[in-house]
């Protein structure tokens, strides 16, 4: 049986029958015997020997050559030892070492990357019967008007979430733990657990058809119909004291509650939308208006001042005096459309009333910039209204826009449409508008307050038509 060589020995470079030790960067001159011994004992070199590879001769130009074969010979002999102990399969075994390197690296983040996909597995399993949980009590995802509203989205989630939880943590619905069916417990927590899961899931179906179907000015009707539903499951589940929860019942309603306050924005922002169109119409118009008479001004006043130099040359004193007058009155008259184009706060203050469509106390405060103020009167008492306004006041002001904002601030807490303040109808009477109009401007110099409502009480009969 062949003796294993030790480490860091090996077979003598010279070819000597003995082993010589390598201590990883020279020959040294310790040597063992390398056959003979069973056993042999590897003797451990001592300090102090002495390296054989520094016994080289100088090279010079007489033994270059001679120098040469040696070292030729000295490879062969190397070569034969690397063919003889399988060195040579070193490099093979590095690459091969790094290429199952490259594969544990590979394999180890295979393996991470599978860890994480079955995390996620597992956390959309929670999740999917979690949603399973959900259904089975009819809580569905469904479209929630508020969803898309900016303001609104985060309290709905919140509440949402609330719902769910509710659900999970068994606080949505209530009944009795000790009932006995056919004189048993186990049945009758059955029953319990099946009626409960039957009546929650009717409650939430209404609780979700009332979402869907509630508009603006409607919530006290869908809020009964929530209320209805839960007071319905109570009366059916009397048996086992089977009830909604207040808590559950009040998130319900707060999420009724969000949908309806979606939808009244947005009727607001529609409403608002179209007010701001007809401000820019009666803009619009108003500049129209008043660039015709502009207009027309300018031409009466060039015709005023040919016809007058024709009076003063012919030497008619008298008519170009009268033609001077006519001038100052046009001259004046187009001032003030100037001025009125240049300040857009100026414009006549109105207070409006219509009796047939709106009762006795009910009144309409507005301002308007246009030319003829009765032609914005009557615009108002269109098709949309049966009765044309009877005018109680009308009067031009420097400042319109801040006097008809102090009568709305006055009679803000008389409001008929609180929710939308564009909408300048107020519940007072003709007599307490005047009131109010003679302490913020003075003098009102013209105002009537009966209203004559000649269509409307005609209509009624109060009126002889042949009058």
């Amino acid at each position: 049986m062949t003796t294993p060589i030790p480490p860091g020995w090996h077979p003598d470079p010279q070819g000597q029958p003995h082993l010589r030790w390598w201590d990883g960067s020279r020959w040294t001159s310790a040597t063992q015997p390398f056959a003979g011994a069973e056993n042999p004992v590897p003797r451990t070199p001592t300090s102090g020997t002495t390296d054989i590879a520094q016994a080289q001769r100088p090279l010079s130009v007489f033994n270059a050559k001679k120098r040469a074969q040696e070292l030729q010979s000295e490879v062969d002999r190397l070569q034969h030892l690397v063919d003889r102990m399988g060195l040579a399969g070193v490099a093979a075994l590095d690459a091969e070492s790094t290429r199952l390197t490259a594969d544990v690296t590979r394999l180890r983040q295979e393996k991470v990357e599978l860890d994480q996909q079955i995390t996620a597995a597992r956390g959309a399993l929670v999740e999917a019967q979690g949603q399973q949980e959900l259904q089975s009590v009819g809580l569905y995802r469904y479209h929630h008007p508020a969803e898309t509203s900016v303001q609104l989205k985060d309290e709905l989630l919140r509440v949402q979430s609330a719902i769910k939880q509710a659900v999970k943590d068994k606080t949505a619905i209530t009944a009795t733990t000790n009932f006995t069916f056919n004189n048993s417990a186990a049945q009758g927590r059955k029953f319990v657990s099946d009626m409960s899961r039957i009546m929650l899931r009717a409650y939430n179906a209404e609780a979700e058809n009332c979402v869907k179907t509630v508009k603006a000015g409607n919530l006290p009707v869908a809020s009964q119909r929530l209320f209805k539903a839960a007071d319905q499951i109570s009366k059916q589940g009397q048996m086992i004291s089977l009830r909604v929860t207040d808590h559950y019942h009040r998130l319900r309603l707060t999420e009724l509650e969000l949908a309806a306050d979606f939808h009244m924005k947005v009727q607001e922002e529609k409403e608002a939308e179209r007010e701001r169109r007809e401000e820019l119409r009666e803009q619009r118009k108003a500049e129209h208006e008043l660039q015709a008479e502009r207009a027309k001004l300018e031409k009466e006043l060039a015709h005023y001042r040919n016809a007058l130099t024709a009076l003063e040359a012919s030497g008619d004193t008298a008519g170009a005096q009268r033609l001077r007058d006519k001038l100052d009155d046009v001259q004046h008259a187009l001032d003030n459309v100037d001025y009125r184009a240049a300040n857009i706060r100026a414009g006549f203050v109105y207070v409006i009333s219509n009796m047939g469509a709106f009762g006795i106390n009910t009144v309409k405060i507005g301002m308007t910039r246009r030319l003829e103020p009765m032609d914005r009167v009557r615009e108002l008492g269109d098709a949309s209204v049966p009765f044309r306004f009877d005018v109680h006041a009308l009067f031009f002001a420097d400042d319109a826009v801040t006097v008809e904002a102090k009568l709305h601030q006055a009679f803000s807490d008389r409001r008929v449409n609180k929710v939308n303040p564009r909408r300048e109808f107020f519940y007072a009477t003709p007599a307490e508008v005047l009131t109010l109009l003679q302490r913020e401007i003075g003098e009102v110099i013209s105002f009537t307050e009966e209203p004559e409502a000649d269509e409307y009480l005609i209509s009624i009969g109060k009126k002889d038509v042949s009058l």
